[in-house]
């Protein structure tokens, strides 16, 4: 009988996980959230869903090219809305940013460098937090989020 070798998670493994798993309950929120409702601001000084959406998109971009040993381009916040007006281009850019990362921060294994898992655990802390901000969005316009209702 033929035996498996158990291979233990890395600390790597487990912070490239995380990302993945917030930026697919990123794609999954966006999904659920009616085209008519990305335009919605709770109160004035907020983003939009819109805006947010890009805005996670456009910093998993930078995670893409730091994790490729870029700079990053950290100017514009977000995606153009000229270039992802919609809710197909957001949803597609919040796809393709996310898994580019993923496929960037993968490429460092096995073990991701210090100053590269701290940035990486910045940037899931960021898009957690911006995820936590569009579950009271999605609530308040009755939407049940798609990981509460497991």
């Amino acid at each position: 009988m033929a035996t498996k070798a158990i291979q233990a998670d890395t600390v790597s493994d487990k912070l490239i996980g995380r990302w993945e798993l917030v930026g697919q309950k990123f794609v999954d929120l966006a999904a659920e959230v009616p085209e008519g409702k990305f335009d919605y601001r709770p109160t004035e000084g907020v983003r939009t869903f819109a805006e947010v959406f890009r805005h996670v998109a456009f910093w998993n971009r930078y995670v893409a090219d730091r994790a490729r040993g870029g700079k990053g381009d950290d100017t514009a916040n977000e995606l153009p809305k000229e270039e992802f007006p919609n809710k197909k281009e957001i949803i597609d850019a919040l796809k393709e940013s996310t898994s580019d990362a993923l496929s960037a921060l993968k490429k460092n294994q096995p073990e991701l460098r210090p100053e590269m898992a701290e940035m990486l655990v910045t940037f899931i802390e960021h898009n957690s937090e911006h995820y936590g901000q569009l579950l009271v969005y999605v609530r308040l316009n009755g939407i049940v989020p798609p990981a509460s209702r497991c």
